[in-house]
């Protein structure tokens, strides 16, 4: 029982280190993430990565190797999407950019315990009500097959019924108080928007949530691989935002390749009771997809650059 429990003890005592270490040491003082710090962390947090998916295939053989390779993959390229609400979000509440770090560590760690939760409770409904896999992959085609339909328009935050609702509940402060989320005026506790637009930020995580985690059990359903590699892909998602912030715009092709990839996991979990999909072609046909979107959007928008006008 103990030897079961002590990865799980280990890669929690891994991920509390460098969350304390991000928060207390690195990020202690409010400041603008420049690219090239995100480029640091982002390549910190996928080198962990990597070395923690090594630590699987020494132990657990290639086939676990595979499968969290592939999971992690997944989780990956779906938190992509979530990394445009964000953006969405900040720029519609004219977040401070020294504030973004801050609200998003937190909105991690909240999106950490609900992970989860939502892990724990997906496999405890797959194993005793094994028909819900048909559930979850018609849901995540259906799903797919929206992402092609959705008009490109963004969608107004400021009334959202997160926001809404929130500033119904909670006294607010009309501006920003630096990167406080609390404070207290004549004896009264107010919130600040930093708060309403963490609180906002959680909610869409949980939306992408319900996506995502019926996606990573179409791959394994091992919970151990499954909880690992989702949480190591949502902490990556805090530098991944920095990073990705100035060119999502130019990325034409991505939703089609998110729907592409979604549609692909939710026909797995259909025909799993016939025709398991082996590990290596579910990972190659998603870093396949996950290519071509990228690089015919790189491509698509090189050439629009080169027909702009040139403005003297």
């Amino acid at each position: 029982m103990i030897l079961e429990l002590l990865p799980w003890a280990a890669f929690l005592v891994l991920v509390g280190g460098m969350l304390a270490l991000d928060l207390g040491v690195f990020h202690k003082d409010a400041h603008v993430v420049g690219r090239r710090e995100a480029l640091a962390w982002s390549a910190a947090w996928i080198g962990l990565a990597l070395v923690f998916n090594a630590g699987v295939y020494a132990f657990r053989g290639s086939e676990a190797g595979l499968e969290w390779t592939t999971g992690y993959l997944l989780e990956k390229t779906l938190s992509i999407d979530n990394v445009f609400v964000i953006l969405l979000i900040f720029t519609t509440f004219a977040v401070p950019a020294a504030f973004q770090h801050r609200v998003l560590f937190w909105g991690i760690m909240g999106a950490l315990v609900m992970r989860a939760i939502l892990i724990a409770a997906a496999g405890v409904l797959l194993g005793s009500l094994h028909f819900l896999i048909y559930v979850f992959g018609a849901f995540l085609i259906y799903t797919g097959l929206q992402f092609l339909r959705k008009e490109d328009h963004a969608p107004d935050m400021e009334k959202h019924k997160v926001v809404r609702l929130a500033r119904r509940i909670f006294r607010t402060t009309e501006n920003y108080e630096g990167q406080k989320f609390f404070v207290r005026r004549q004896g009264l506790l107010y919130v600040t928007p930093l708060f309403i637009v963490l609180l906002l930020i959680e909610f869409t995580d949980l939306v992408f949530a319900v996506d995502s985690i019926p996606a990573i059990y179409a791959i394994t359903d091992d919970p151990f691989i499954v909880f690992t590699s989702n949480i190591f892909a949502i902490l990556g998602m805090r530098s991944l935002y920095f990073v990705l912030s100035g060119y999502l715009s130019g990325m034409a092709y991505l939703k089609p390749g998110l729907a592409a990839i979604l549609v692909f996991v939710g026909v797995k979990m259909l025909i799993i009771d016939f025709y398991k999909v082996p590990a290596p072609v579910s990972l190659a046909v998603i870093a396949t997809i996950l290519t071509i979107s990228i690089g015919a959007s790189l491509l698509v928008a090189r050439r629009r650059a080169a027909l702009a006008p040139i403005v003297p």
